[in-house]
């Protein structure tokens, strides 16, 4: 006779969170060469945008997403949803001039707070893998502020004013990539800030009230697309996935 052992674990519930992405697409296509705005191009048979909307519904099937459009461009982007039959859940709301005012929006369209967390995240980012946004979201819990980063692997110069250039040091620096997670509550508290031009992503604005922002290893595959060669980049590794 097979004896089996029971063990019944109690655990401490913790208090409800909620989970957020504000997507930010705002891209006019010039760099492509082309009319129709980056993230409404075609990869693999279907608009960049849905590719990364998804990746944050296959994370998270509650996550609220906010997609972040310039006006003018939400009819468009109303028919492309409908001639995919694109129907993952997301609400809509304005772009601003600048890339603060937009993510300022895409905040202001969401309820949370002190126990909720955001992602934002670039539209024209469809790669971002799902153990990157675990990463962020797992970090967030402990420091409210989160950047996912990938290792410089090029040489890099440094250009001076009259001309010269000098060698630096690769290893004492990363480049940074989204989806860049915050506490719900902390984010809100940076935007109060006004707009400073040396705001050049969410990070800085959250730095800019003197708080610590950590690194987490991203994915090299989380490119953002501006170029062709990128489109051609990104349905290699889609490709390569199916």
């Amino acid at each position: 006779m097979n004896n089996f052992v029971i063990v019944i674990t109690h655990r401490k519930r913790k208090e409800t969170t909620m989970n957020y992405a504000i997507i930010v697409a705002g891209g006019k296509g010039i760099r492509m060469g082309n009319d129709i705005p980056k993230q409404f191009m075609l990869l693999c048979n279907k608009p960049i945008l849905m590719h990364t909307i998804e990746r944050f519904r296959a994370f998270d099937a509650q996550i609220k997403i906010v997609v972040v459009l310039p006006k003018e461009q939400q009819q468009y982007w109303s028919n492309l949803c409908s001639d995919y039959h694109f129907d993952v859940d997301h609400t809509v709301v304005d772009g601003g001039s600048t890339r603060f005012e937009s993510s300022l929006n895409g905040l202001k369209a969401i309820d949370g707070g002190a126990n909720d967390y955001v992602a934002i995240h670039d539209g024209v980012r469809p790669l971002v893998s799902k153990d990157t946004i675990q990463r962020c979201f797992d970090a967030v819990l402990g420091c409210k502020a989160v950047i996912p980063v990938v290792k410089v692997v090029d040489s890099l110069r440094k250009t001076y004013k009259d001309g010269q250039e000098k060698n630096v040091d690769r290893s004492a620096y990363s480049i940074v990539q989204t989806p860049q997670t915050f506490s719900v509550e902390l984010l809100k508290k940076a935007y109060e800030q006004p707009y400073n031009p040396l705001f050049t992503d969410d990070a800085s604005v959250v730095e800019h009230l003197g708080e610590r922002v950590l690194s987490v290893e991203g994915n090299r595959e989380n490119i953002k697309i501006t170029t062709p060669f990128d489109i051609i980049v990104a349905s290699a590794v889609l490709n390569n996935e199916l």
